[in-house]
């Protein structure tokens, strides 16, 4: 991630797939053209976050929806968005910053300094942190260039420090673009090594990534978005599916002034991510062009309508969300082979719900199949005003350029 006004070259910035096929060079959730099902089945919310005491809610409700490193007077003003969480604190945790979040009854992931120390018992902190990105290339000082990145080790070593200091909250790992993008320079020495993650992820209980391809400068990743959910995926993987996995979502230039992502595209980053196993995000608010802004989502009225609307749909669903994904419950074929459709599917009192995305950047029509599902039912498309029917658990349904849909599908069969 990116901080305040350094790194401008660095970008900033669980559990279980329904099935595997590949997203360029990784697996992913099951995708159009997938064959195999079986009978849907059911499963109950549960909190990932009940090992720790003092760390997040353990309600079944709740869903991790972070901004990084914003100042906490603005605190209100994000809650008014639908965010639950901030990661990250300038040069803190401060008294001041602690009693400023607290007021406006937001939580906080922070470094666990001596302020931090002496909260320990705040329930404002809901977890601690590591320095961001320590796989990138590590900055030498002004006018000094980058040195390699922090090695593993020194961050198990870290994990091992904070986790004895306090035990009861989770510990937080932000890496840089690297974990979805081999190529990423950005890393120096480590470039090409992927190698290097699943030794980082043994330090953290909550393992993070970002890369933001809608304003990525780099034509290997610009554009293609699916990058964020191969990102998830391999994180999943390097953890062996045992620890927490969230990822980081853009929404505004950062440091491109000739464009950004659309509201379209970061809710698209944002299902992909969640289908993909996220079960949480943070977004990244900062803005370098055409000048310095640390908390541009709050002056873009259009894309923060669209990230609160985001927001608020995701906190519906999060007793949903919170739910294991049910393996192999559905197939999906796409009409257009360049657009592979994204599907996981989930039960919850009584209803199934499959969330879809389209992975590449056209149009299609897609057909899904869910044989546990007899019968004609109704399929709400959650958020679009709109019914379809599915008979016997197959439906069609049509999607533009990185649409993301959500069906509930009902209960019983229609009589």
């Amino acid at each position: 991630m990116a901080t305040r006004r350094t790194k401008p070259g660095l970008s900033l910035c669980l559990m279980m797939l329904t099935f595997a096929t590949p997203i360029a060079g990784g697996s992913a959730a099951a995708t159009a053209d997938s064959r195999s099902a079986v009978t849907v089945g059911t499963a109950a919310a549960t909190s990932p976050y009940t090992k720790w005491p003092n760390g997040p809610s353990h309600d079944d409700g709740f869903f991790p929806i972070a901004v990084w490193l914003q100042n906490p007077r603005n605190a209100a003003r994000y809650k008014a968005a639908g965010f639950n969480t901030y990661v990250g604190l300038w040069r803190g945790p401060t008294e001041q910053q602690l009693a400023d979040l607290a007021a406006a009854g937001m939580k906080v992931i922070c470094h666990q300094n001596k302020i931090g120390l002496k909260h320990v018992d705040d329930p404002v902190i809901i977890g601690w942190m590591h320095g961001d990105e320590p796989d990138n290339a590590q900055s030498l000082g002004a006018g000094k260039g980058y040195g390699p990145p922090i090695q593993p080790q020194k961050i198990v070593a870290d994990y091992d420090r904070i986790r004895r200091a306090d035990p009861s909250r989770p510990i937080l790992l932000n890496l840089g673009q690297g974990v979805a993008w081999d190529g990423w320079h950005g890393r120096g020495v480590r470039t090409n090594h992927p190698e290097d993650y699943p030794q980082y992820v043994k330090g953290c209980d909550i393992a993070s990534f970002d890369i933001y391809p809608a304003v990525h400068s780099n034509p290997q990743v610009a554009g293609k978005l699916w990058y964020v959910a191969r990102g998830v995926e391999r994180l999943i993987s390097w953890t062996e599916g045992k620890k927490i996995v969230w990822n980081c979502i853009e929404c505004t230039r950062i440091h491109n002034p000739k464009t950004k992502a659309t509201p379209k595209q970061v809710r698209s980053e944002v299902w992909m991510a969640i289908i993909h196993g996220s079960m949480g995000l943070i977004y990244f608010v900062h803005e370098w062009r055409p000048s310095f802004n640390e908390s541009a989502l709050l002056s873009d009225p259009e894309m923060l309508s669209a990230v609160t609307a985001l927001n608020r749909q995701i906190a519906s669903l999060a007793p949903v969300l919170n739910t294991p994904a049910i393996p192999q419950a559905a197939t999906v074929t796409s009409d257009n082979k360049d657009v592979p459709i994204a599907i996981t599917v989930k039960k919850h009192k009584g209803s199934t719900y499959l969330f879809a995305v389209a992975m590449r950047d056209g149009r299609t029509n897609a057909a899904f199949a869910l044989p546990g599902l007899a019968g004609e039912r109704a399929v709400e498309v959650l958020g679009e005003n709109r019914t379809i029917r599915s008979q016997n658990g197959a439906f069609e349904d049509p999607f533009d350029k990185w649409d993301a849909h959500i069906y509930r599908i009902e209960r019983k069969p229609q009589t």
